[in-house]
Formats: C-alpha cells, structure tokens, sequence
C-alpha cells in the first residue's frame, strides 16, 4: 500500500534531487521514499538501542573495572 505525502524542500536540494533522478534513472519519488526509509531505520535503531542502554543503566548493569580493563587491552589503549 502507498500513500501520497507532500514534503516542502529547498530549491537547492530540490534542484540536487533532480540531478540524481536524472543520473540514476529514477525518480524523485522513489529517491525521497529511499531517503525517508532510510532515515527511519537509522533513527529506530539509534533509539531503539538507546532505551536498552537506558533499562541497563536504571537496572545497575554496567561493565566492571574488569571488563573495561579487557576492552582497553584489546584494543592496545591505555585505560587509566
């Protein structure tokens, strides 16, 4: 199922829009539908693992002086 939505741009991204429908041979819309779908998936994952790291912290599950340590040797940084 699709929808229409109207979306206000500047003329300047409008006008790159165009040039990359025109380069890629396709149009606005599914350049702006690729854009917008893309956009969502980064900003639900962003969130998504931010409110797991936000249950861990309230909960107290944090990473020990241990695991820190670890983490630091593996990758050959100096942790204190």
């Amino acid at each position: 199922m699709f929808t229409t939505m109207t979306v206000r741009l500047e003329d300047q991204i409008k006008d790159r829009l165009d040039q990359l429908a025109h380069a890629t041979h396709r149009s606005k819309s599914f350049l702006a539908a690729e854009a917008i779908r893309g956009f969502i998936e980064n900003n639900d994952w962003q969130i998504g693992e931010t409110q797991v790291a936000l249950l861990e912290a309230q909960a107290g599950d944090f990473a020990s002086d241990k695991e820190l340590a670890a983490l630091a040797r593996k990758w050959k940084v100096n942790a204190s």
